[in-house]
């Protein structure tokens, strides 16, 4: 049976160069980076490395890459200590984050009770950044916490603007960037926020590691304790294949990243002529020009075709999705959605499209071959 992946916001393949180099340091680069014999001199040269790497493609200095497991676990660790450590008395989100942001922002407010203000979201997606800037008026002590680029709708936030209106009124500026570090440029001189955050798997690097960016003197303090790894804000021993694996996979990445990301548009723009052919009461959810590897549809089916529409493609090979892979598994609709549809839209079949640069045209055919049986 042909197989077909069209879920790339989800996770992505690793590239076949990464595994190998983490089979080759898993094999003879074996010691622990914290001792200081060779083997663990050896090791912590890899991560070092790997470091200045990540920090040269997003022009950032490399004391300011931390290693963490995750994407989550870095909105978690930036959120609780700037609230707890630094203080901070309100988070400004929105109700369209990555539910690591707000169900950690929700802890916060339990725990803490820091009061937690949502910013208003547009029907295409987009943040009101007019709104914003109402909301900072107020003169307490605030951080900005507001993705890049959404992971269900491809919605892209101004990140410069956003960091000039937050410097404007003294807020910190916290950006979940986990579906834009690799396939977008990031240039942290320019751009005025103070923590960014990847994973590695969402650049065809491994799952289980991830960095996050703390600007230089922003006072965090570590959310793990037992050891000085990661200059004494991560205790743990590093996983060095993996972490390599992800600058390998990083800088992959950004060697490619013109010609990948021309042809992924390429492909979307294909998709997107096709669906007004074959489909032409199909929505999109957000705007045809937000992120270049990301398309969420609405299709001009019956409500009743909804329930089964994913089982149906993955029976013929086809890996999309309806949202975050975080909860695929609930029959609740997209929380995303919920803030940009109509109640009569969320109740029509949904579907997120996401490409990389292993999908063809091909694929795009078999996805609407299989969409015209139901």
């Amino acid at each position: 049976m042909k197989k077909v992946y069209l879920d790339n916001a989800s996770t992505t393949a690793i590239r076949p160069e990464v595994i190998q180099e983490m089979v080759q340091i898993m094999t003879n680069d074996f010691g622990n980076p914290s001792s200081t014999h060779s083997f663990g001199r050896n090791t912590k040269t890899i991560i070092e490395l790997s470091r200045k790497n990540i920090a040269k493609h997003l022009n950032c200095s490399a004391q300011e890459i931390i290693f963490t497991s995750s994407g989550t676990e870095s909105n978690n660790w930036i959120l609780r200590s700037v609230v707890k450590d630094l203080k901070t008395q309100r988070i400004i989100t929105s109700k369209i984050e990555h539910h690591a942001v707000l169900h950690a922002v929700l802890a916060l407010q339990l725990e803490f009770g820091i009061q937690v203000d949502y910013v208003k979201v547009n029907v295409d997606g987009s943040i009101d950044l007019t709104h914003l800037s109402s909301l900072l008026s107020d003169e307490k002590k605030t951080i900005v916490s507001l993705m890049h680029v959404n992971n269900e709708t491809g919605s892209i936030l101004d990140l410069d603007r956003v960091g000039v209106i937050c410097k404007q009124y003294g807020a910190l500026f916290h950006s979940d960037t986990v579906q834009s570090v690799g396939k977008t440029e990031i240039d942290l001189q320019k751009i005025p926020v103070d923590f960014i955050l990847a994973s590695a798997h969402k650049f065809h690097g491994p799952k289980g590691v991830g960095f996050a960016f703390i600007r230089k003197n922003s006072g965090i303090q570590p959310l793990i304790f037992g050891g000085e790894q990661e200059k004494g804000l991560r205790a743990g021993t590093e996983a060095v294949h993996q972490i390599a694996g992800m600058a390998m996979a990083l800088s992959l990445s950004y060697e490619n990243l013109e010609a990948d990301r021309k042809y992924i548009y390429d492909l979307k723009m294909y998709l997107i002529e096709q669906l007004e052919i074959h489909f032409p009461g199909f929505k999109i959810n957000g705007k045809k020009e937000d992120f270049y590897n990301i398309i969420n549809i609405i299709l001009p089916f019956s409500a009743d075709k909804t329930a089964m529409l994913l089982f149906t493609l993955d029976m013929k090979g086809i890996a999309v999705s309806r949202g975050s892979a975080c909860q695929s598994g609930s029959v609740k609709p997209s929380h995303v959605l919920k803030e940009m549809l109509s109640e009569t839209d969320l109740k029509l079949p949904n579907l997120r499209i996401s490409f990389s640069h292993y999908n063809t045209k091909e694929d795009i055919d078999w996805l609407l071959e299989s969409l015209k049986t139901l």
